[in-house]
């Protein structure tokens, strides 16, 4: 007899719908958080009067009550849709070009989007058209092979899709697109995935820019906390367990199979599967002893390089944002169309108008996400964690605060004004992700999305009885992707104990 049916090694997104899956559907599950709040990545903090988001800049796969999204009828099916309130947003993003000055902002629908790029670009109209309806057929055909698994899905039947998925988006857009300006509009979601353009796959971008034009972006009132803390209620309401500030220091094997866990204060608690919200990093070489890890594991592990992380500058004005010149919520700041430029940017500790840079300002969805008369803002700009690294202790706090003013330097091109409106500043490096999130190179975004590293390439099998993955690691990097990841996992899990 065990001690639970699942443990979940972390509460962050995967793990939490994880749980809260199988606790609505009776199964005896514990959750072992490190932190002492449920929410990993999807959390807050406090400075003086502001409340900051640590990551959320917007999520799709909501949709409406009339259209609704997968990730609506996920909350509904894990119990948490009726504690939430969704504020949706009314743009796409607005796309900031430092060397012109230029400000374009897209509407979040596929034809609105292609009118307006065909009135700005007039000489590409062709060329928009033709992407945009390749885009469209590509994302669509990624569901029914992917993820709907058409069992009768061939090269004859889904002939775009065998065509283009594996090539970079850079080269998709080359083939319809001249303008660099405009390719770089076309592919400013490549920072919700963690590689530029000519690294990423085109199906990756095409999934991700056609949900956002399906089922807007959206946020969610109180921040990704109010997100991570209605899930976390809903475990325990259906019996679930949560222990906060109880890390696990090993999973148990028995025979190749997975037995339990131990906890950081010596606790051994039994159970028939685990799920590891955790690094496969963390997960296969602290967690387990060599000799229970699978060789196509380790060979894995070898293979794949860790993602980048973020410097990100999390910001409380006493102003309104129409004072420092805030107009769209989402705010993605490009300062050259050179993307292996911007490549070796994000593995330097250098930062000027050739980082990829972004800036989200909130109370323009939720006029209440900060106190009134005031707004607050996150600026971030992605970067890995290796430059990081090789700072010494006694330069940190300078080179932390160097590479802030440098960040809102950048900034001020299009906020010129933003400077005199700080009340509270909080500075986050890689190596403050490290710490908070435990993650390796503090990253969100798992391992780097190279295309030869996709799922068609490295499914999600851990190789070993009873332990599963969910998160970032197991799939795609974002909100909608490692939340669906945790219910993926609990299902086969099910599927399993029903056996």
């Amino acid at each position: 007899m065990t001690d639970y049916d699942v443990i979940v090694i972390g509460a962050g997104n995967g793990g939490l719908t994880s749980a809260a899956y199988l606790a609505k559907r009776g199964v005896k599950v514990l959750v072992l958080e490190r932190h002492n709040i449920p929410g990993g990545s999807a959390t807050s903090f406090c400075r003086g009067r502001f409340e900051f988001e640590v990551s959320l800049h917007q999520i799709c796969g909501i949709g409406t009550e009339a259209a609704p999204g997968p990730l609506r009828n996920l909350f509904e099916r894990i119990g948490v849709l009726d504690k939430l309130e969704f504020l949706q947003m009314d743009d796409l993003y607005n796309f900031l070009y430092l060397p012109e000055k230029r400000s374009i902002t897209l509407p979040p629908d596929i034809g609105e989007v292609t009118s307006q790029l065909q009135g700005l670009f007039p000489a590409e109209k062709e060329g928009i058209r033709a992407y945009m309806d390749l885009l469209s057929k590509v994302a669509y055909d990624v569901i029914s092979v992917q993820y709907l698994g058409d069992p009768e899905a061939s090269r004859e039947k889904y002939p775009d899709y065998f065509k283009y998925t594996l090539k970079s988006s850079q080269e998709v857009l080359d083939c319809f697109i001249k303008d660099p300006i405009l390719k770089s509009v076309l592919s400013a979601y490549w920072g919700y995935l963690g590689l530029p353009p000519d690294r990423l796959s085109f199906s990756d971008l095409a999934l991700l820019f056609r949900a956002y034009c399906d089922f807007k972006p959206q946020h969610f009132k109180g921040g990704s906390q109010a997100l991570s803390n209605a899930i976390a209620d809903t475990i325990l309401e259906n019996g679930g367990s949560i222990r906060y500030n109880c890390a696990a220091k090993k999973i148990i094997m028995k025979n190749g199979a997975v037995q339990g866990v131990i906890t950081e204060t010596g606790d051994e608690i039994t159970s028939r599967f685990v799920v590891s919200n955790s690094s496969k990093i963390s997960t296969y070489h602290e967690l387990m002893d060599p000799e229970d890890v699978p060789e196509f594991i380790k060979a894995e592990l070898r293979q794949t390089t860790i993602a980048m992380s973020s410097f990100i500058l999390y910001l409380g004005f006493n102003a309104e944002p129409e004072e420092i010149g805030f107009k769209e919520t989402t705010n993605f700041m490009v300062g050259t169309t050179d993307n292996e430029l911007a490549y070796k940017q994000m593995k330097t500790l250098d930062i000027n108008k050739n980082d990829f840079s972004a800036i989200s300002c909130y109370n323009l969805i939720d006029p209440g996400f900060s106190p009134p008369g005031t707004c607050q803002a996150m600026a971030l700009t992605t970067k890995y964690a290796d430059p990081w690294l090789k700072v010494p202790p006694a330069q940190y706090t300078d080179t932390k605060y160097q590479c802030a003013d440098s960040l809102l330097s950048v900034m001020e091109n299009f906020f010129p004004d933003m400077r005199k409106y700080i009340e509270e500043i909080e500075i986050a490096t890689p190596i403050t992700f490290m710490r908070f999130l435990g993650t390796p190179g503090g990253t969100f975004y798992g391992f780097d999305g190279n295309i030869k590293d996709s799922e068609l390439f490295l499914p999600n099998n851990s190789g070993i009885p009873g332990l599963y993955n969910a998160g970032c690691w197991a799939g795609m990097p974002g909100f909608q992707p490692t939340l669906e990841s945790g219910v993926r996992t609990a299902r086969s899990i099910i599927k399993e104990l029903n056996a």
